[in-house]
């Protein structure tokens, strides 16, 4: 029988947090109250009784644990349960991660050169305050302060879960698309690997009498053109009508002149990378219903996509915060590289200064305001349940103020940077093809993978450029894939928290259904139904949800409240600053009303998406569907709760419209008075403590600090019998227990 030395402890004030250090070790502990981190909350910890218990002493005593604990509280909730960041760098790089995607390197840069070039940092600088940084602060809050995914956080206010639903089904959606970009990412990474890229040139199986290629190699032969005919014909052999026709004249010396001479099918050519990725990648059929058959080498890089986020993420955040500290920072490493060569080319200066030259004028447009506050929403990616999920994960005091404003900084700096770097390599591109910049600009899938790629061909060591080019998409592209799956994980987890156990085998289902779910997309119409997932899965849906969650915590909830709450968790000195009433008039006014403004404003002017065309009717169908069964639980969900209340219309709306009673921190209730919880802690001292024994005897040769915390049970490991106080940090602790031997 193991013999365990108990010590029953009570809490009581001290003014110098120093005195603690000085106590004999083992003696003492630090329990922080999460009202504050100050000083004044600290507690010693004293010895007030010692007795030795036998491990088989009569078991119908209660554990000690049980007294004062929240009976709406269970121990599979707990944050040790749950897990949390090894490293407060973990979560960064993973947030990090995150916010800046594929946008920042395919759409950003569009933007910026559509709406006023170097101007437009103006109004997306004065976005990034009114709009994104408040809605990516309140997220972190209120995601740290429940240890809460979208689906359980809405505790705050239970008429509203239908949004944090929603917020996992839009994840669903994306991830299920967002898999077949990165499997385009990794079909050309693959194809690199050679020593000439493969769309170079117009002599493949897949190219047509169309490629560009054709039409640069017959001019370079030297007097001759192409005609209306699409033939390569001698000037020479043209009679003086079509001569005229094809505005070719005698220069000054009598030669032939070919510089007014503009190719008749100048329109309906295609760029060699264009052909390639359409007719040698994607097999595109002619419209979205003509499914064709599969794609088998893109449903081959599907499957490995799958297998990729299956084994990064197979151990939760442990894993996956460990992979971000490469895929966070690569594409940082390769954007430099990238910079570096883009100045050594020739025509990258106009490229750069095509991109910065402001055009002041263009400002007062309200396109480009509207622009620039969807821009910097969507790069930041709130309302998708993402944030909430990373935070919960955080303990309990990390200070997410500073995360906030640092990663929304960071992503806007990254967008800025990789917009120089591109404009310079399509400047050389240009400036290789005898055009405008503007004439080879493009965004989204034609910037990825038609206009770069054909930039890429024609620099040294092509294939070289290409495979660090496409790396850092997937890396781009598996760091926010790995947020949105573990979204999608956390909610199952949280609902169903037996699961945890089994998490590997969940992820594994999960990640084999969405594989099948998005087979449709690596069909020969594939690209259309990417692109129509990705006009209908999320854009609508998260702007109402952002307002939404903007006015539910500020108004409903209430922001002194949620003030309260953020004070706990980063200290009353941050929050009672003057400059915290930057936060109020975001939160209360400016970022709902903006937010509301924009989402009006782009429903009003709504374009019906389309790909080489408009799509269907019955495609926008399917669209809208999508759409609605995202939103339509939320008004569902309201219904259910006025359902289930007790009292009058009024009473049940104010109660499903106030907190639950399991709303808050995992570990205790911070509203309860702080003379409650040393009440608790006395009661405590004089429990029983007969079925401890059984609690650590798997753990004899370790020494255990237990919390109790009036919800949870937690335990933490120590080394040297000495207090360790990060991670106890606003935990009260109840005793130590030391193996003393059998």
């Amino acid at each position: 029988m193991s013999t365990l030395k108990i010590r029953f402890i009570q809490v009581e004030p001290i003014d110098n947090i120093e005195d603690i250090e000085s106590q004999s070790e083992g003696d003492v502990g630090l329990g922080l109250s999460q009202e504050s981190t100050s000083v004044g909350d600290a507690c010693t910890l004293k010895i007030e009784n010692e007795t030795e218990s036998d491990s088989s002493s009569d078991p119908k005593d209660k554990s000690l644990f049980e007294e004062g604990q929240s009976s709406s509280s269970s121990s599979e909730n707990s944050t040790s349960s749950r897990g949390t960041w090894d490293k407060k760098t973990d979560f960064l790089l993973s947030c990090l991660g995150y916010a800046v995607g594929l946008g920042n390197i395919w759409r950003f840069p569009y933007l910026c050169y559509e709406n006023g070039g170097g101007a437009f940092l103006i109004p997306y600088a004065t976005m990034l305050l009114l709009a994104g940084l408040p809605m990516f602060f309140m997220e972190l809050c209120l995601g740290q302060y429940s240890s809460s995914g979208p689906a359980t956080v809405w505790r705050i206010s239970p008429m509203f879960r239908g949004m944090g639903y929603g917020m996992v089904m839009i994840s669903t959606f994306i991830a299920i698309y967002y898999n077949v970009i990165i499997t385009y990412i990794l079909y050309y990474m693959f194809a690199s690997f050679t020593n000439k890229l493969p769309w170079i040139g117009c002599n493949n199986p897949w190219n047509t009498d169309m490629c560009n290629g054709i039409y640069d190699e017959c001019l370079s032969t030297g007097n001759k053109i192409m005609t209306v005919n699409n033939t390569c014909v001698g000037v020479d052999s043209l009679s003086e009508e079509q001569l005229e026709f094809y505005n070719i004249g005698l220069d000054t010396l009598g030669e032939i002149d070919l510089s007014n001479y503009i190719d008749p099918l100048k329109s309906k050519r295609k760029l060699p990378s264009e052909e390639y990725f359409k007719n040698a990648v994607l097999h595109e059929a002619s419209g979205i219903g003509e499914l064709g058959t599969v794609v088998w080498p893109l449903l081959s890089c599907l499957v490995f996509a799958w297998i990729i986020i299956y084994f990064c993420l197979q151990k939760g955040i442990k894993s996956s915060g460990k992979v971000v500290y490469f895929t966070a920072t690569f594409p940082y490493i390769v954007l430099v590289l990238f910079l570096i060569l883009g100045l050594t080319l020739e025509g990258s200066y106009n490229g750069i200064m095509f991109f910065l030259t402001p055009r002041w004028e263009i400002l007062y447009e309200p396109k480009v305001w509207l622009d620039a506050a969807i821009q910097i929403f969507f790069s930041l990616s709130t309302s998708f349940g993402g944030l909430l999920t990373l935070s919960s994960y955080n303990r309990f005091h990390n200070n997410c103020y500073f995360d906030a404003v640092f990663i929304g900084l960071a992503n806007c700096m990254t967008s800025v940077f990789a917009g120089i770097v591109i404009f310079s390599i399509l400047g050389f591109m240009a400036n290789e093809l005898g055009r405008e910049v503007s004439e080879v600009v493009d965004q989204g899938f034609g910037l990825a993978f038609i206009a770069y790629p054909e930039a890429l061909a024609r620099l040294p060591a092509a294939p070289v450029w290409s495979i660090l080019f496409f790396f850092m998409l997937l890396t781009l592209g598996l760091d926010t894939q790995f947020t949105l799956m573990e979204t999608v994980m956390t909610f199952i987890t949280d609902f169903f928290p037996n699961l945890r156990r089994n998490k590997p085998k969940v992820l594994l289902a999960s990640c084999t259904m969405m594989c099948l779910a998005s087979l449709i997309c690596v069909t020969e119409a594939g690209v259309y139904w990417v692109s129509l997932l990705d006009s209908y899965s999320a854009s609508f849906v998260m702007l109402t949800f952002a307002s939404m969650e903007c006015i539910i915590v500020s108004w409903v909830y209430g922001y002194d409240r949620f003030k309260e709450d953020i004070s706990t968790m980063i200290g009353s000195a941050r929050v009672n600053n003057k400059l915290f009433n930057y936060w109020r008039v975001c939160w209360c006014f400016i970022t709902p009303a903006l937010l509301s403004f924009v989402q009006v404003y782009s429903f009003v002017n709504w374009n019906a998406p389309s790909y080489n065309g408009g799509f269907p009717t019955w495609a926008h169908t399917i669209g809208w569907l999508i759409t609605g069964s995202t939103i339509i639980l939320v008004p569902i969900f309201i219904i259910v709760e006025l359902r289930n209340a007790p009292g009058t219309f009024l009473q049940r709306l104010k109660l499903i419209s106030s907190p639950a009673e399991d709303w808050g921190p995992l570990y205790k209730n911070p509203r309860s008075a702080p003379e409650d919880k040393h009440q608790a802690l006395v009661r405590t001292s004089e429990s029983s403590v007969s079925t401890i024994a059984d609690l650590v005897e798997q753990e004899k040769d370790k020494n255990i600090l237990y919390y109790n915390c009036n919800t949870e049970i937690t335990a933490s490991y120590l080394n040297n019998d000495r207090y360790n106080k990060d991670e106890s940090k606003g935990k009260i602790c109840i005793c130590v227990l030391k193996n003393i031997g059998s």
